[in-house]
């Protein structure tokens, strides 16, 4: 029985908003400077992770699903549930969209929608992301939106370091320039861009728009989710829940010493966000950093994290 982590080798995306900081700040062998996507935990077709340790090593993390379901707690879903991204905006990404599970299976013929979470690493002062519009319908958005009145039409808030973000389906966003973000997802690559700041590539041509979908799946009116904090004080560290809502919970781990959990999941995503220490799953012990993704699988019955680190953890 599998007793350890599933340690997972992440894919990168190069973006015409992206940086140089997943290489700088977490180690990966990027190949240019404008990597703007690291998918951590995936099992979508358009970038699977593989496994990299035990006798699952060198099997996509889709093969793994389809042939191992046993650890992931036998979970009945047809498709694995998640993924887990570090984007990396050196520029503003798009406005955009997501739709939900019955837009997407319907038009898109997609398994999921996509509702996600933000958690911040870290950014630079006075960076700001998108969150929301100010529409009050289909016709007004539109109208707006066809005028180029952006400043009227979206909502900007201002972000630090540790902020946390709940972005349901159906919500306007985007991620500003200048900020290292953790992303926490429904396993979906569907994305309908609003606005794009007129940017052209290296060719001259601007990114397609997708205005009339996104007006279609978009929230009217715009509501903020509101968030209550679950603190779990430990003796050396701090699990602290940012949000339980249909699709995922997503919680920081803070190990300040010895953190010591019982694996009550069918399977537990989880990242290393920042330090170093080592992870012990029923006697089997392994080292983690910075950078570092694993699955903790639904055979591991207890959970030692040691060290001085930090990682953001999901679960369905």
């Amino acid at each position: 029985m599998y007793k350890e982590p599933l340690f997972l080798e992440p894919k990168l995306k190069e973006r015409i908003w992206g940086g140089g900081r997943l290489a700088t700040e977490f180690g990966y062998a990027t190949p240019s400077q404008t990597v703007g996507e690291c998918w951590g935990i995936s099992a979508h077709p358009n970038g699977a992770s593989m496994v990299k340790n035990g006798v699952l090593a060198g099997q996509t993390l889709i093969d793994v699903w389809d042939q191992h379901r046993e650890l992931f707690g036998n979970d009945p879903s047809e498709h694995f549930p998640l993924l887990t991204k570090i984007l990396d905006a050196k520029t503003d990404l798009s406005v955009q969209v997501h739709p939900d599970d019955q837009y997407a299976r319907t038009v898109e013929h997609a398994p999921y929608g996509k509702t996600e979470c933000w958690y911040v690493i870290d950014c630079e002062e006075g960076a700001e992301i998108v969150y929301g519009h100010n529409a009050k319908s289909p016709e007004e958005f539109r109208s707006l939106a066809n005028g180029g009145q952006w400043d009227k039409l979206l909502r900007r808030v201002k972000v630090k370091p540790g902020d946390f973000f709940y972005v349901p389906s159906g919500t306007i966003h985007a991620i500003g320039g200048g900020i290292l973000i953790l992303e926490s997802q429904q396993s979906s690559d569907i994305t309908y861009r609003v606005y794009d700041y007129d940017r052209t590539d290296e060719k001259g041509n601007r990114r397609e728009l997708h205005i009339e979908p996104s007006i279609q799946v978009t929230q009217y009116p715009h509501q903020s989710p509101e968030l209550i904090y679950k603190v779990e004080q430990l003796n050396e560290g701090k699990v602290t829940e940012f949000v339980k809502a249909e699709y995922f919970t997503v919680e920081r781990w803070e190990v300040r010493g010895c953190l010591e959990r019982k694996q009550d999941q069918p399977f537990l995503l989880v990242s290393v966000i920042g330090g170093e220490g080592r992870i012990t799953t029923d006697g089997k012990d392994n080292p983690i950093r910075k950078g570092d993704h694993f699955i903790i699988p639904a055979t591991v019955e207890h959970i030692i994290l040691s060290g001085q680190c930090d990682c953001i953890v999901s679960h369905p």
